[in-house]
């Protein structure tokens, strides 16, 4: 399976690093805004193609699936287009910025057949994972979550501090990560969502800081507070408050509520939620059915966004 990487920042890289690890797969192709950072990533990876336009991948006919880990604004014109080619397609996280976009991209990958997945890397963390099994078998029930989502970007940085050329966001992008993983973890739908958000930066043109509220039918609850101001330790901390014990999951990492370590050795293949997530792409081409986070799965999570900005616009 041939796969091309458009976007060689930092989670583009991640990508890069997990291909290398499925069997099966040649990294084909890297696509960049800099051409000179597209041939150096791709030299690295062992691409043969690095090109500075993502029209160059979708016109080769030997690429089968491209991942997009390019500028949120760009993601669903991308799917787009990717499918448009007869690709099959992994969008990072988030689907879109927008309602309408999304709900778009998911139309279209109905009308495709093709595989589309979302980057949502919580479904695959094995931390994440222990907790989804357990539900799965009954054994835990999720009363609330207890979501911090801190970072400090007063500036346009990528995860490895690097200058940017776009704007993240707190709602679309970051807070998209914690609605689909509350549902999915309670396996009932969001019923009721609230948000408040702090003062819009001058410079950026985006609040900094937000609170949001969720309850799902089960009656389970999710307080996620967010911010960009945050110095001190940086990253997503979630508190699962259950009927059977509290667990504090910390990306690949899972304790009880007195900080004891969870094993979770043989939870899956891999701790790098990264590479399982793009594991779960490839086999889910292989094998021609729906794959976990696809579009559809997800695209409620992006209705709830969608219900949050309208709050927040009124």
């Amino acid at each position: 399976m041939r796969i091309a990487v458009a976007g060689a920042g930092a989670f583009g890289i991640k990508h890069l690093d997990a291909l290398q690890l499925i069997d099966g797969v040649e990294i084909a192709g890297v696509v960049s805004r800099r051409l000179e950072q597209a041939q150096e990533v791709a030299e690295t990876y062992g691409a043969p193609l690095a090109t500075d336009e993502l029209n160059d991948v979708l016109g080769d006919d030997s690429i089968d699936a491209v991942i997009l880990s390019t500028p949120t604004q760009l993601h669903a014109s991308q799917a787009l287009a990717t499918m448009n080619a007869g690709k099959h397609v992994q969008i990072e996280i988030p689907l879109a910025d927008s309602w309408r976009d999304a709900l778009a991209v998911a139309t279209r990958a109905e009308e495709t057949g093709l595989t589309c997945m979302v980057g949502h890397t919580r479904r695959f963390n094995p931390s994440h994972q222990w907790i989804h099994q357990r539900v799965v078998r009954d054994e835990l029930s999720i009363q609330q979550m207890d979501v911090q989502t801190y970072f400090f970007r007063r500036s346009n940085t990528n995860a490895l501090g690097q200058p940017r050329s776009w704007t993240d966001n707190l709602l679309w992008h970051h807070a998209a990560h914690t609605v689909d993983l509350f549902a999915y973890q309670t396996q009932s739908p969001i019923t009721e969502a609230h948000c408040l958000a702090g003062p819009t930066n001058a410079d950026l043109g985006i609040p900094m800081d937000m609170s949001i509220q969720l309850k799902t039918d089960s009656g389970a609850l999710c307080t996620l507070s967010l911010s960009f101001n945050n110095e001190g330790p940086l990253g997503t901390f979630f508190r699962y408050i259950c009927d059977n014990g509290t667990y504090l999951a910390r990306y690949d990492d899972l304790l009880t509520g007195n900080d004891e370590p969870i094993d979770l050795a043989g939870v899956a293949v891999s701790n790098n939620g990264i590479e399982l997530q793009d594991r779960e792409f490839v086999a889910a081409i292989a094998e021609g059915r729906e794959p976990n986070a696809s579009v559809g799965q997800v695209l409620g999570c992006y209705e709830v966004l969608h219900q949050l900005q309208e709050q927040l616009s009124s």
